[in-house]
């Protein structure tokens, strides 16, 4: 779709900072209704918009191609699909997250309010309340309470290990060691030559070093983000990320 309003000489992209939000999704349908109206376009847009109507007037400059207006619209087409796709996939994951709470008495006993002003990132399924699933998952544990932490990630954690798996490690070292965030110490005769982190990588630790981004862009003062700018100050972000993931890990 960005590609075709590009072609088409319609600059949604300067004017919305995500042209499938809101915004931009009710002015791209409009287009591809073969709304020309300029002033119609600029007042579909969202009230979170920051641009004014008349400035997403001027970047609506259609040259009126034909062709790429058709290819826009199968391009809308295939978007409107895959969302409907990944909708019929988040109803099986809450089924399957229901079928597992409710047959195990420790889980459905637990509750926990939701919070109202949480940010949902778009790849998060909309309608399940995952505070509340991840709470009763873990048997009374609010993982969404530790920094950095998203929906995705806690959904990440309980697809791949879930609580009765994190059990079967005996340490956090261990579980820190199977997620390849220990170092791999090569010593001969008593002098270290190598301590790098092993390679190879899976969809939880993924899903951490996400979480370890995210705490270090944050602009409040936090223990976690402060360790993560000391570490990032004296040896880099790459071993800064590692760093806040493996303690990300330790505190799960």
């Amino acid at each position: 779709m960005q590609k075709y309003l590009r072609l088409l000489n319609f600059r949604l992209d300067v004017v919305a900072n995500d042209i499938c939000g809101l915004t931009g999704l009710l002015i791209i349908r409009a287009i591809c209704e073969e709304e020309t109206n300029l002033q119609k376009l600029a007042a579909l847009k969202h009230g979170n918009c920051r641009k004014s109507e008349s400035e997403i007037a001027l970047a609506l400059q259609s040259n009126g191609r034909k062709d790429y207006l058709f290819a826009l619209k199968q391009e809308l087409e295939n978007y409107d699909h895959l969302q409907n796709k990944i909708a019929e996939c988040d109803k099986i994951i809450e089924q399957m997250l229901n079928e597992i709470i409710d047959n195990d008495d420790n889980k459905r006993q637990h509750y926990i309010e939701s919070k109202p002003h949480k940010r949902i990132n778009k790849a998060t399924p909309k309608d399940i309340d995952l505070k509340l699933k991840s709470y009763q998952m873990f048997e009374g544990t609010d993982l969404l309470a530790m920094e950095g932490m998203s929906y995705s990630t806690v959904l990440a954690l309980m697809s791949e290990v879930g609580i009765d798996e994190i059990k079967k490690f005996s340490s956090a070292k261990h579980f820190c060691s199977w997620l390849r965030l220990a170092p791999n110490n090569k010593i001969s005769g008593g002098k270290v030559l190598s301590s790098k982190i092993p390679k190879g990588s899976n969809r939880l630790k993924i899903a951490l070093r996400n979480a370890a981004n995210a705490i270090g862009n944050l602009k409040e003062s936090t223990p976690l983000r402060d360790s993560f700018h000391r570490i990032n100050f004296r040896k880099g972000g790459v071993s800064a990320v590692s760093a806040t993931d493996r303690k990300l890990v330790v505190i799960i």
